[in-house]
């Protein structure tokens, strides 16, 4: 995502300023839609909201206590609303995991040089998650510095020309360079490309660099707490085995700052010219001169987890066949390290806020059902890598082909009056005109993503469905503020800051109820002009992601 923006559309076509549109500019539903649009409420969504993320359901953790309390709670005002079950078991799909917790006391980084040997300390020099499927691995190898770790030859740029990196370990940054279109940067940023591609290079193990960006929304002081407390988690196939596992990659380490610039000392390229070399956007890969073993052991647990789905049925005899996905994720971070005598995770924001949007927008689409059916997932594991969604979208519960496009709700942000609205992946559908037109209609304008280094359209649950060919929207407020006198900005990156991922994320945040209300409705405008159009929706041509999932993988 570059920073040169796109132009935010239809705010000269409309001429609706930040303040100025109101729902009296609205296309007229009409009918049972307007009636219940109209029932909107915020006792509806404060409800949920409170049930979801109070202290009992303990942050809501993929397979724990909490979650399941939370699937059940979700559950139960599906049945309320007389929608059918469309899980595999009822009302759930339970989705196999594979939970794996590293061994704290058994990782060791050792650096090799003219030599010497020397041990690095563990969460004072580098952090190290377990092994998906193995009890234990060593490996040691050649280091070799490959920037990004990105092969993009259509973009004319590649970490990889000219670098031999078979049988060796590569020490990469994450993210992706800052002068790629939005759109490839994400795609490009993304772990699982950047594993694909050292993998089929024949890489045996990764290091991972932390930019300078990443050292500021992540301060090595709070890392090295987190680091080996939660579990990993993947997903298993019917076959029994951990997806995007990549048995290739024999050990894998996050290195603080003060422990990389050691590394680099006395190699080809010193560590702040790396830094200034990726931040340029420039491709500096070299061989370090040095070897590196990495080991570690892994506990490994086998746990069952619920997607809860149901179905609002659509009213077109023919059209009912056809799906709109609503999803969100119902699981949180559970309990962690405290901070100010708090362990809860309790993540009211994400994503209780998310799921209880989307009850309510089941509550809508349930009093005046539309054309097409409209499918309400709340996914587990989305925390743990977008387990959930990934999972159902692999093994729907419906026909693949049937899923036409999908709405995703995940921590939208309500701490001011919100003037706008970001719609990561709109723009590369007919979707895109569709959440125009519903922004529009509750007072909202589109502006274009704020945050492009966040990379967030690949970070969330709406990214499974893309990779399966399904065109996708996903809404945030933006950062735009109706009230001149509120920095909408400060505030929104104060939370990513301070109270994203943190104890803090909870009943006790602020939140404008109003942008809460109109968010709500705008997103269930948007279900409603696809479940009603004539045409499902369809992926622009010649587009990014089109290109690369329309097939779906």
């Amino acid at each position: 995502m570059i920073s040169k923006f796109r132009t935010p559309f239809l705010i000269s076509l409309l001429a609706v300023s930040a303040c100025g549109a109101s729902e009296n500019d609205a296309p007229d539903f009409g009918g049972e839609a307007a009636s219940t649009l109209n029932a909107v409420t915020r006792d509806s969504i404060e409800a949920h909201l409170v049930y979801l993320a109070d202290d009992a359901r303990e942050g809501r953790m993929t397979g724990q206590p909490g979650h399941e309390a939370a699937a059940r709670y979700v559950a139960d005002r599906f049945a309320e609303l007389d929608m059918e079950p469309a899980g595999e078991s009822g009302w759930y799909q339970q989705v196999p995991l594979i939970s794996y917790r590293i061994d704290t006391e058994s990782t060791s980084v050792i650096t090799h040089r003219d030599g010497e040997d020397t041990k690095l300390v563990y969460r004072e020099d580098y952090g190290m998650a377990g092994d998906k499927v193995r009890n234990s691995n060593t490996v040691r190898g050649e280091v070799v510095y490959v920037g990004y770790g990105i092969h993009a030859p259509e973009l004319g740029y590649s970490d990889y020309d000219g670098i031999d990196v078979e049988g060796k370990i590569v020490a990469l940054f994450s993210g992706a360079p800052a002068t790629f279109p939005h759109n490839e940067r994400a795609y490009y940023a993304s772990s699982r490309t950047k594993a694909q591609e050292a993998v089929s290079r024949g890489v045996i193990g990764a290091v991972g660099l932390r930019s300078r960006q990443s050292q500021k929304s992540m301060p090595w002081k709070r890392y090295k707490k987190q680091t080996g407390t939660k579990p990993g988690m993947a997903w298993v196939n019917l076959s029994g085995e951990a997806a995007d596992y990549f048995p290739q990659l024999l050990g894998s380490v996050t290195l603080s700052a003060p422990a990389a610039a050691k590394l680099f000392a006395g190699t080809p390229i010193a560590f702040a010219d790396a830094l200034a070399a990726i931040e340029a956007s420039q491709s500096s890969s070299t061989p370090l001169g040095l070897e590196m073993t990495l080991s570690r052991k892994t506990e490994h647990e086998q746990i069952m987890s619920p997607n809860v789905i149901g179905v609002v049925r659509g009213s077109d005899p023919v059209l009912a066949d056809e799906y709109v996905v609503f999803s969100g994720h119902l699981d949180g971070l559970g309990r962690g390290v405290p901070e100010n005598d708090d362990a809860i995770y309790n993540g009211a924001y994400d994503n209780a806020m998310g799921i209880a949007l989307m009850l309510e927008a089941a509550r809508v689409f349930a009093a005046a059902p539309p054309r097409r059916s409209v499918l309400f997932i709340a996914v587990t594991g989305e925390e743990r890598g977008l387990l959930g969604s990934d999972y159902f979208a692999h093994y729907p519960t419906v026909p693949t082909d049937a899923l036409v496009a999908n709405v995703n709700l995940d921590m939208p942000l309500f701490l001011y009056p919100v003037a706008d609205l970001i719609a990561f992946g709109s723009e590369h559908s007919s979707l895109e005109a569709v959440v125009a037109e519903a922004a529009v209609a509750e007072g909202f304008v589109l502006s274009p993503d704020p945050l492009p280094e966040e990379t967030l359209f690949v970070r969330s649950d709406q990214y499974s469905f893309v990779r399966k060919g399904v065109p996708s929207a996903y809404l945030i407020p933006g950062f735009v503020s109706s009230d001149p006198d509120i920095d909408g900005a400060s505030l929104f990156r104060d939370h990513l800051k301070n109270h994203y991922h943190r104890p803090s994320d909870d009943l006790s945040r602020p939140i404008d109820w109003d942008s809460a209300v109109r968010f709500a409705r705008a997103n269930a405008r948007i279900g409603y002009l696809i479940a009603d159009a004539d045409e499902r929706p369809a992926w622009n041509e010649g587009d990014f992601f089109a290109t690369k999932f329309a097939g779906g993988q």
